[in-house]
């Protein structure tokens, strides 16, 4: 037996419980693995209040790092003792141990250690995905990524400034302005005391953004399609301040036929070949030295949903990890 934490209906933290559960016997093409660190996402948030409802009970996470223990029949590009990581589910990773499908796992180099690989997994992949395919950024463009000090926007920040962006960013405090700043942001802005979208217009001189990084949802919504430039793309990849629930395709040729999507990693890396180049690019990436994940904040996993509460309330830097 070992310990992991279930939900058993939606809700807010409270519903979080630390339980004994049963690890499941290893079937064909799968792996035990021992977790020493366990990544938190908003995903996560989303996933414990039924906005993207799972079937109960249910344990919660997407992302990880541990050590190989057992290897199921079919398997052959993994050992006993790998390490490895993963960032894009299947869901269950707030457990001590666990079962993982073998493809779904990718081997950590010996440069990055497991809190890191635990904590940049997931939200490096989808800085990947965003910026290198869902619109691939050039030199000298400017682009727009709201929660700029969050663990996606840090991450965003440096990689973006590597390749030669300006990034006009979002933050919620004048701490996290310079935290954005410290890490390739070019401009922020303090949305609680500014409007973005007349700081956007005044750095582009008027002429709007090529892209837009949203992540806030409802809050941000109107003012993301507003910085765009005619023909730009709008990419809503979260919902931190709740779900858009009305929209009028219309409003996207008013506002100068703006293209719209909604992206998701699991969709980006479903194939084993696109999970493998989308690993290799960030731990490439990160090996240079270029982009580097700070872990800001460590919690035990008993204590997830104290996590999720800071999570929550924004009180939260960068890149948290649980540990088992």
């Amino acid at each position: 037996m070992v310990h992991a934490i279930r939900i058993h209906q939606a809700g807010g933290p409270e519903v979080m419980a630390w339980e004994e559960v049963t690890v499941p016997a290893l079937g064909p093409g799968q792996v035990r693995i021992k977790q020493t660190a366990v990544g938190l996402n908003y995903i996560d948030v989303y996933h414990r209040t039924g906005l993207y409802p799972l079937e109960l009970p249910v344990t919660l996470g997407l992302e990880g790092a541990g050590v190989v223990e057992e290897v199921g029949e079919g398997v052959s590009d993994l050992a006993v003792g790998d390490r490895v990581a993963y960032g894009a589910g299947p869901i269950g990773g707030y457990s001590e141990a666990r079962i993982m499908p073998a493809d779904r796992l990718v081997k950590l180099p010996d440069s990055i250690d497991d809190r890191t690989a635990a904590a940049m997994m997931l939200q490096g992949m989808t800085v990947q995905y965003l910026i290198r395919r869902t619109y691939k950024v050039k030199q000298g463009d400017t682009v727009l990524f709201h929660a700029a000090a969050g663990g996606v926007g840090l991450i965003a920040c440096q990689w973006l400034k590597a390749l030669g962006v300006t990034i006009i960013g979002t933050v919620g405090s004048e701490e996290k302005a310079e935290l954005a700043k410290a890490h390739g942001c070019t401009h922020t802005v303090n949305y609680r005391s500014e409007n973005f979208v007349e700081r956007v217009r005044e750095l582009t001189d008027g002429a709007g953004v090529p892209v837009v990084y949203d992540s806030v949802g409802k809050d941000t919504w109107d003012g993301s399609l507003d910085c765009l430039a005619p023909l730009g793309m709008m990419v809503s990849f979260g919902n931190a301040s709740g779900a858009v629930t009305e929209f009028n395709p219309g409003i996207l040729a008013a506002k100068g036929s703006l293209f719209l999507t909604r992206p998701t990693l699991m969709n980006y890396v479903a194939k084993r070949s696109d999970l493998v180049a989308t690993a290799n690019e960030l731990f490439e990436i990160v090996g240079s030295g270029a982009v580097k994940i700070n872990v800001n904040q460590s919690y035990p996993l008993a204590e997830a949903a104290q996590a999720h509460r800071d999570l929550e309330a924004r009180k939260t830097t960068g890149s948290t990890v649980l540990l088992p």
